[in-house]
């Protein structure tokens, strides 16, 4: 597919956004081949600028919440329109329908994630059900749209990735919400009004805790069987939120946002440019 320059600086404008928002993300970026880094990048810049109308620059430039949801709206039809023309005025948006064309993300996975988006302006507390649902679209639908892009970027015609692909695709998710949940409680309770887990007790926090680590080890089974120029910078990212999983356990200060160092998150990245195998719970 012929790239034209507009459809470069619209990449190069998503690359930017990544790289603000995210050092973790950008370096697991980083270790992607060429062919999938510039669309997984765009996938995510569409993400970071959805989640800033609902919890972020709208908010703090003092957007009403029924015009926060009308901006989200207007984004998701400006998305799927850019999908069908091949063509957005918006460079965001322009980038991420290129990777949506080339690689087959449709409204499937689309809409899910901006359903999840609106359920922020209108819920401040989830059950179980609740939660589920929302981690589906928030972060499931965006591991899927990645192995889109892992499977299919410079096919002529995309193909359906393998089950076993799918589910590890949607565990990495899930764990990598719950865990961005969990770091983030205070800030959600305190600034947002939100409690997307429902921890009341140790025994609760443990609950969330194994589930983040059952998740993250069937996503270790599938990562070998992904394509060769994807599987450094999914272990790397898996092998980051592993750490912040094992630090969480270790600190229950609500008050303090656990990170990784970055000499921790070298070795890690190293440990996976070197070919070792995703990090499981239990090693």
């Amino acid at each position: 597919m012929t790239t034209t320059l507009y459809d470069r600086c619209a990449q190069d404008a998503a690359a930017s956004v990544i790289t603000a928002y995210s050092t973790s993300f950008a370096l697991a970026c980083r270790l992607l081949g060429p062919r999938v880094r510039t669309h997984v990048r765009s996938v995510y810049a569409l993400v970071r600028v959805a989640d800033e109308i609902v919890d972020g620059a709208a908010e703090q430039a003092h957007v009403p919440a029924a015009t926060q949801r009308l901006l989200l709206d207007e984004f998701e039809a400006e998305t799927l329109t850019a999908i069908a023309r091949g063509f957005s005025t918006n460079l965001i948006v322009h980038a991420f329908a290129l990777a949506a064309r080339e690689c087959g993300i449709d409204a499937e996975l689309i809409r899910p994630f901006f359903a999840s988006m609106r359920t922020d302006l209108t819920r401040t507390e989830h059950d179980a059900q609740s939660h589920d649902a929302y981690v589906y679209g928030s972060a499931e639908v965006v591991g899927l749209m990645c192995l889109q892009v892992f499977v299919n970027a410079g096919r002529a015609v995309p193909t359906a990735p393998t089950p076993d692909l799918v589910d590890g695709a949607r565990r990495l998710g899930a764990a990598f919400q719950d865990v961005n949940f969990l770091r983030d409680r205070a800030d959600d309770r305190g600034r947002l009004g939100r409690d997307y887990l429902g921890i009341d007790d140790d025994e609760s926090r443990d609950a969330v805790l194994a589930r983040i680590e059952s998740d993250l080890d069937v996503a270790a089974l599938a990562i070998p069987r992904l394509p060769a120029d994807c599987r450094r910078a999914v272990t790397t990212a898996h092998g980051l939120f592993a750490e912040l999983a094992h630090r969480l356990r270790d600190d229950d200060r609500d008050e303090v946002r656990v990170s990784v160092p970055t000499p921790v998150k070298a070795t890690i990245a190293a440990r996976a440019i070197a070919g070792r195998p995703p990090r499981r719970s239990a090693s």
